[in-house]
This record gives structure tokens, C-alpha cells and sequence, in this order.
């Protein structure tokens, strides 16, 4: 069986990713967690993992590190789920929009950290961050539009490129991000995906917190 090695679901964006996928399309996994800043955590990682980080696919000999990598392996190998939409053109606007967002937006990430345990006050929207927000909610916006009419997400069903969004729509919702109507319409059938409200509900039971995570955001609202 698949072993997927992920770091806390509070905080842990890049694992969140494959794992939603894995759930969503039915793909039988084992799920081995290793906690953040722990005094083990280094050492556990790279039992597992060559770069030393999560989330890590395990299939046999085969180990497969970063969340896109390991979309592409499970849709290599399960070409029967349509992980990425089934037409062509579709398909390589999806690919283009993940690749945007698996090495870009580093400014969204900085200031605005994956926490589902928190709600915190708007940050300031600096020039830069702003740039981001505008971008995602662009990306979002077209690609519904053209591609979007046979359902509520970005292709119509659920993709590799809704998974890979997701930690967005999340961060969008923890600091309380001003967005378009659109924007929170299609956040909003995000947030009510059955797998993540299980990834949700998972990480609000979790025992490990990290104190200092966010550090500099004035807290709102604590859920754990």
C-alpha cells in the first residue's frame, strides 16, 4: 500500500495537498505523521524523506518528494481517476496554474502561513501581497470562466489544480483577506469539500501546537 509521510494538519500546507487528492479520488493510503519542531522531527524526516522535508510518497522503491511531483506520480498511475481534467486543453491550463502556484506567491506565503486553528486580523496589504491575492483571485476567476460550467470547481469537478489551491483559500479565510464575490463563492466550496473538513476536523483534534506560529498576526480567534 501507498504511504504518504505528512507533518501536522494545522500547519502543513505542502501535505495537504496529495493527501486531498488521495481521499478524493479513492486511492487507498497509509498515513504516517510526523510533527513539526519536535526534538525528533529532523531525524524522522529523514528516515523518510531525502530532502528532509514533507509531504514524501512512499510506493514500494519508489519515493517521491513535493506535493506536485507526487499529484503527477498518482495520476501516472492511476490514469483511470481524472486527477487533471481529461481535455487536453484543460488539462495544460491546470498544469500551468499548479506549476504557478507550487513556485510562486512568496509573499502570500511569508506573511499569511497556513494555521486552520486561528483567525487572525487582516495583515497589512503591502503592494506585494496585494499583487498575489489579485493574481490568485485573477487565475481563479478565468479559469472558472472558461472551464469551469459543468460544476463548482476550477475545471468543473475537483482537480489537481483545486488541491493545489486549497492552502490558499484557507490562508484567505485565516487572515480575513477582502475578496471578490466570485472568489468567495468558489472559497466557500472549498472549505465545504468533504475531505478537507475531515483534514479540518483532524487538525483541531491534533496534540501538538506550535506557539510562535504566526508570530507578528493579532489574534482573532482561537480554535484550539
Amino acid at each position: 500500500m501507498l504511504k504518504l509521510v505528512i507533518a501536522n494538519k494545522l500547519y502543513s500546507s505542502w501535505s495537504l495537498r496529495p493527501w486531498v487528492v488521495l481521499k478524493t479520488f479513492d486511492i487507498p493510503f497509509e498515513e504516517i505523521t510526523i510533527p513539526l519542531r519536535q526534538p525528533d522531527s529532523r531525524e524522522r524526516l529523514l528516515e523518510y524523506s531525502p530532502s528532509g522535508k514533507v509531504p514524501v510518497l512512499i510506493d514500494g522503491d519508489v519515493i517521491v518528494w513535493e506535493s506536485l511531483a507526487i499529484i503527477e506520480y498518482l495520476a501516472e498511475k492511476h490514469p483511470d481517476k481524472a486527477i487533471w481534467p481529461r481535455d487536453p486543453k484543460a488539462r495544460a491550463h491546470a498544469r500551468a496554474i499548479s506549476n504557478e502556484m507550487h513556485g510562486g506567491f512568496q509573499p502570500l506565503r511569508q506573511t499569511c502561513a497556513m494555521h486552520l486553528g486561528a483567525r487572525f486580523a487582516t495583515p497589512p496589504l503591502t503592494e506585494s501581497l496585494k499583487s498575489n491575492i489579485d493574481r490568485v483571485e485573477d487565475i481563479w476567476a478565468t479559469t472558472r470562466n472558461r472551464f469551469g460550467g459543468a460544476g463548482p470547481y476550477l475545471f468543473g469537478a475537483f482537480s489537481a489544480a483545486d488541491a493545489m489551491y486549497l492552502p490558499v483559500v484557507t490562508r484567505f479565510e485565516t487572515y480575513q483577506i477582502p475578496v471578490r464575490e466570485a472568489t468567495r463563492t468558489y472559497m466557500e466550496t472549498m472549505r465545504a469539500h468533504p475531505e478537507f473538513v475531515a483534514w479540518r476536523d483532524a487538525a483541531l483534534r491534533e496534540p501538538w501546537t506550535i506557539a510562535d506560529y504566526a508570530a507578528g498576526h493579532t489574534l482573532v480567534e482561537s480554535y484550539i
